[in-house]
């Protein structure tokens, strides 16, 4: 690879210190550098991605590297996550190792994992893509909510809880985990429906295929009380929803592309990633 583009969390590298430090690595071995350019909401400009780069270089943690995914769409440009982060499921290379990965980029093409991203529609223009995750939740008063949870045009379940989440194999350590939802290999295709809080005694996740199609819709409150439910895809864009609006999601055409220099299988990275949380 010769053509780098580097999109950074300004956050973590609030002078640009790391991120000169790469670019002139990247440099000083010949191969071109652009720094990514960023509007005021911190989203990358559209229409300033150069077109003969090669390889995103994604400098911060994991919610930096899905922001990158969301921003590129359709650019499809692979990404490599350099972790300035905590956990980093996502980001493949630590900070210290950056010289080892880069040279390695130099050198030959690197293995790409294709991710399943999933799509979800509302009221009919609303639109928008996930790598992780799009949530349910209730807005307002802390009380449970009735969702009714359709696969393929059937109710598959009615939940009274504070919210659902639809979740991808690579969200799958993300709030599913959190809320009870199961561990998925992250090159796996499928997608997992798990309620947050449910007030049920057993109320499982929901493993679903890749081909299903799943919808989400707001029921009546008691005492006909209309409700209120935020939809937020990956922790970012987030809208109000009313009862009677349905949220329809499938697997998305847009796929992320992340790039793996590590061998460490998804297993072993996720135990020592996990020690002490």
């Amino acid at each position: 690879m010769d053509s780098f583009y580097i999109i950074t969390n300004l956050l973590k590298d609030t002078d640009l210190r790391i991120t000169n430090e790469i670019r002139s690595y990247i440099e000083s071995r010949g191969k071109r550098c652009i720094l990514c350019q960023k509007d005021e909401e911190g989203h990358i400009i559209p229409g300033t991605v150069p077109d003969d780069a090669q390889c995103a270089l994604v400098l911060g943690g994991d919610g930096t590297l899905i922001r990158a995914v969301r921003d590129l769409g359709r650019r499809n440009l692979p990404l490599l996550g350099i972790n300035l982060g905590t956990v980093g499921y996502l980001t493949d290379v630590e900070l210290k190792d950056y010289r080892q990965a880069l040279d390695r980029l130099f050198q030959c093409e690197p293995d790409v994992e294709e991710r399943m991203m999933i799509s979800g529609v509302f009221r009919d223009t609303g639109r928008d893509l996930a790598l992780n995750d799009i949530v349910l939740a209730r807005e307002g008063k802390i009380r449970i909510v009735q969702f009714n949870v359709y696969v393929n045009g059937a109710l598959l379940n009615t939940y009274l809880a504070d919210g659902v989440i639809i979740s991808t194999p690579t969200g799958s350590t993300g709030y599913n985990l959190s809320a009870g939802g199961p561990i998925v290999e992250p090159t796996a295709r499928l997608m997992v429906i798990t309620p947050i809080c449910s007030h049920a005694l057993n109320t499982s996740s929901i493993v679903l295929s890749e081909e299903d199609v799943i919808e989400v819709e707001i029921c009546e409150g008691r005492y006909g009380k209309q409700e209120k439910v935020s939809v937020c895809f990956d922790g970012a864009e987030q809208t109000t929803l009313m009862t009677g609006d349905r949220v329809r999601i499938r697997k998305a055409e847009e796929t992320a592309r992340l790039v793996k220099l590590g061998k460490e299988s998804f297993l072993k990275t996720m135990r020592e990633k996990m020690k002490g949380n």
